[in-house]
């Protein structure tokens, strides 16, 4: 363990300082698109039309921080569900993915605490909540079966196209998905995917509802992909645990230095 902190901490600073953006980013656009007191919010009463720019907004980001130098060199996992299943996989080490899930978990919370004192009192308005993901009226289970569905389409894209020869579109094929599941998908779960972007907003706000569900169907939903892809090919060796290998970028986890 104290090996891979001397020689990947770069690589984990990397991973929590993403989710930390993309959870600063989600808390600006969502208090800019559901605070009553925003003029967005004003303007735009029909709140499909506001869950599609909030897509839109979080689509770029993610594609953003996957394709940033940050994001090519430490993998952009930004979710431990994700780190979970490269190392299912045999895509990275064990100590790497606790590393890894421990630092996006900080990442995210500093990132929404920073957003609280930026936002003052409006990232904890009613209608904002910390951008908090709780279950839709629907109720918990189909909340459940929602996070694992989207969180299982992901993945197998995911590893699908990372395997193919149009490797380098990966992070765009994530990030087309993360903006229709925001657009889609948030009124049964609020849209998470990722446990650690959950604690982000539950830790400083309080609000815990239902916090199993995205602990445990991401998770759970990923590492079926993970098993599903496997078996689909044979367990044909996936190139690396990297949603965009860049040339000439070192990586950690096939031990490839920067030219």
């Amino acid at each position: 363990m104290r090996d891979a902190l001397r020689r990947h901490w770069p690589e984990y600073l990397m991973e929590a300082a993403g989710l930390g953006l993309f959870m600063i980013a989600a808390c600006l656009f969502g208090a800019l698109l559901e605070h009553p007191g925003s003029p967005a919010r004003q303007a735009l009463s029909d709140a499909g039309m506001r869950r599609l720019l909030m897509g839109l907004a979080m689509g770029a980001t993610a594609a953003a921080l996957i394709y940033s130098p940050w994001g090519q060199r430490s993998g952009a996992h930004l979710n431990p569900s994700v780190t979970l299943t490269f190392l299912r996989l045999g895509k990275l080490k064990p100590e790497d993915a606790a590393f890894y899930a421990t630092a996006q978990a900080l990442g995210g919370v500093l990132g929404v605490v920073f957003s609280a004192l930026l936002l003052r009192g409006a990232l904890a308005h009613p209608a904002v909540s910390f951008v908090a993901t709780v279950p839709g009226p629907a109720g918990p289970w189909a909340a459940f079966a929602a996070e694992a569905a989207i969180s299982f389409v992901l993945i197998l894209t995911v590893l699908a196209v990372s395997s193919s020869r149009h490797a380098r579109l990966t992070g765009l094929a994530a990030a087309l998905l993360v903006a229709a599941w925001i657009t889609f998908e948030a009124p049964f779960s609020g849209m998470s995917m990722n446990p650690a972007r959950t604690v982000a907003s539950a830790l400083p706000s309080g609000i815990w509802t239902s916090a199993w569900i995205y602990f445990l169907a991401p998770p759970l939903g990923m590492l079926l992909a993970a098993d599903t892809f496997g078996a689909l090919t044979r367990w044909r060796a996936h190139y690396c645990a990297k949603l965009d290998h860049a040339p000439g970028v070192r990586c950690i986890f096939c031990e490839a230095s920067a030219a």
